[in-house]
């Protein structure tokens, strides 16, 4: 939570609209990682963020990195930040499905 407050707001509201099926005008797939897998990137006094998250799941938004771009070369998403996202979609598709097969054993 280290980001400007305007950051924090845009990012928000980007996630509100997601959370509804919208599209916020600031997000764009992330390349590499397939289908479902979003980012909101929000520039700021000359900074770029970006917060990375996921619709692959019914009913289910993750969100699974925030960060803020801190090279100069290029706009590709350093490797470290690729491979701690891969990760945690991993982690979110677990906890997808252990969700599933409680709410089925509830049914």
């Amino acid at each position: 939570m280290g980001f400007p407050k305007p950051v924090i707001r845009e990012i928000g509201q980007a996630l509100s609209i997601a959370q509804f099926g919208g599209r916020h005008p600031s997000v764009k797939s992330l390349k590499g990682l397939g289908s479902g897998v979003i980012e909101i990137v929000e520039n700021h006094r000359g900074a770029t963020y970006r917060t990375v998250y996921t619709v692959r799941f019914e009913d289910r938004l993750y969100v699974l990195h925030c960060f803020q771009k801190k090279s100069k070369k290029g706009i590709k998403t350093p490797r470290h930040d690729i491979d701690l996202i891969e990760g945690r979609l991993k982690r979110a598709q677990t906890d997808y499905q252990q969700r599933q097969r409680k709410r089925r054993a509830k049914e």
